[in-house]
């Protein structure tokens, strides 16, 4: 890739025809192609359908309090007189301006679930949803997932025309399909393609596998379906790879095989249970090319095959380990599905849950194993992780007023305002409290708090590592454990 090539989001809007594609059958006069169509390809009635299952989504961000640290062009000149020079970061509070987004999501179900991307509504503090015709319902946030950027949204209605649900999996090269979205506010646009790669990682989500697409994706068709040309969801529209920021030539979308189970996770546990294979691995084609320029011949990179997972690292409480996977192993299969890459062995894996058994194929000194491991979570366990609502916690917080910073010499901060029965009173934190940092992030808004909460209970560790201050100045320290005593 060249270094002026950009992946970007498709958050916005974009221009695009709406077309029928077709192929072309071979004249009469022609020798037939092996595997050539001999009929046309019509994809009227799937665009024509999946349109009404497609929804205009616009986000609206509040305008909120922001501390900016800044440099001021005239400390170095008067620093020494007024005592603020030598370098000091001085700090300002600011609001931010009101903003408004728009992007795309697709009905999966009548009674009102929508999916779309995490970026689409990650930070919206309102959420409106325009039907193709016209109606419009407030949406409400069901869970979101950053890592494979995806959100689940829902409206209160009933008898929304839900698409129908295609497997991904059963997706060609070379097959016709069709991307459906509201970019640049031209909503209900329909464009045709190809499925032209699968399994294709982006390193832009830390799990992907994304169907790569000729047809035109662009800013706004973010959150818009993929479909396939029988009418079905086939993916989430979600990337485009451009120099420009605008379509051409590749746009990408996340798989339905790894929708389904993201919804599913949403819907059940309000987080997704993600299933560790507990490797650190590079597709084997990478590796040996990256080895070979370093020096390496083929005889010392000779593992029976040239494609797969090669492992590099093995955890030693991750499940590979306590199945007998080792270093330089190389995985091929995982329940007898092929595993060329390491975005189709993260694809495989996302549509299991911690706890689940599958058989896993592999090559140790080019011959062949299968081991049955026991998937396991981030924390090293079989068991469910739960999302914590960060106001379960027992506490409510405010930011420290300009005054009360002036006051306390302090630069950041959220009072304690109220503390009941709950985690944060078990560990100790009692009303009036100033925190300062959760996790070394510091805390200036109760969103910086929120974040943090949600940010731990997904990492190896659910603590909350807290420093903070009592208001007569007075240093404190504090951990809350946020893991579920409760073995599910």
């Amino acid at each position: 890739m060249s270094h002026n090539i950009i992946k970007s989001f498709i958050g916005g809007m974009a221009f695009t025809c709406a077309v029928a594609a077709m192929t072309c059958a071979p004249s009469q006069t022609a020798t037939a192609a092996v595997g050539v169509p001999s009929a046309m390809v019509d994809l009227t009635g799937a665009a024509e359908s999946a349109v009404n299952s497609v929804v205009y989504i616009k986000v609206t961000m509040a305008s909120k309090q922001q501390q900016m640290e800044y440099f001021s062009p005239f400390d170095d000149f008067f620093g020494d007189f007024f005592g603020f020079g030598n370098g000091q970061k001085r700090r300002q509070q600011v609001e931010t301006p009101k903003r408004k987004a728009s992007g795309s999501g697709v009905i999966i179900s009548s009674d009102g679930y929508i999916v779309t991307n995490n970026h689409v509504v990650q930070d919206a503090d309102e959420i409106l949803v325009k039907l193709n015709d016209k109606k419009e319902y407030k949406g409400r946030i069901i869970g979101t997932d950053k890592t494979t950027d995806l959100a689940l949204i829902k409206v209160e209605a009933e008898g929304l025309p839900a698409i129908p649900i295609g497997d991904s999996d059963k997706l060609k090269l070379g097959e016709w399909v069709l991307a459906v979205g509201n970019p640049f506010n031209l909503t209900s646009t329909v464009t045709a393609g190809i499925v032209s790669a699968k399994s294709r990682s982006l390193n832009a989500n830390d799990v992907e596998s994304f169907i790569q697409t000729d047809a035109a994706i662009n800013a706004g068709n973010s959150g818009g379906a993929l479909v396939n040309a029988k009418g079905e969801l086939v993916g989430i529209n979600a990337m485009l790879y451009s120099q420009t920021g605008s379509f051409s030539g590749y746009g990408f979308a996340i798989p339905t095989t790894i929708m389904n189970k993201v919804v599913d996770d949403l819907k059940k546990y309000g987080t997704v249970q993600r299933a560790l294979l507990g490797i650190q691995g590079s597709d084997l084609s990478k590796y040996i090319d990256d080895q070979k320029d370093k020096g390496k011949t083929d005889a010392d990179l000779d593992f029976g095959t040239n494609e797969g997972v090669i492992v590099i690292e093995v955890p030693v409480d991750g499940a590979a380990a306590a199945a007998g996977i080792e270093e330089k192993d190389v995985i091929t299969a995982v329940d007898g599905k092929d595993v060329h890459s390491m975005a189709a062995l993260q694809e495989i894996l996302a549509t299991h849950r911690p706890g689940d058994k599958v058989n896993v194929t592999f090559l140790r000194n080019k011959k062949q194993y299968t081991k049955a491991v026991t998937l396991r979570n981030i924390q090293g366990t079989t068991d469910q992780v739960s999302d914590v609502d960060p106001n379960s916690l027992g506490v409510a917080l405010k930011p420290l007023t300009s005054e009360q910073k002036r006051e306390l010499a302090l630069s950041n901060g959220l009072m304690v305002i109220s503390v009941k029965e709950g985690k944060m009173k078990d560990a100790g934190i009692s009303k009036g409290l100033i925190i300062l940092e959760v996790n070394d992030k510091k805390m200036n808004t109760t969103s910086d708090f929120d974040e943090a909460v949600k940010a731990a209970n997904a990492s190896k560790d659910p603590v909350l590592w807290i420093k903070a201050k009592t208001q007569s100045g007075l240093p404190k320290s504090f951990a809350v454990d946020l893991s579920n005593d409760e073995k599910k």
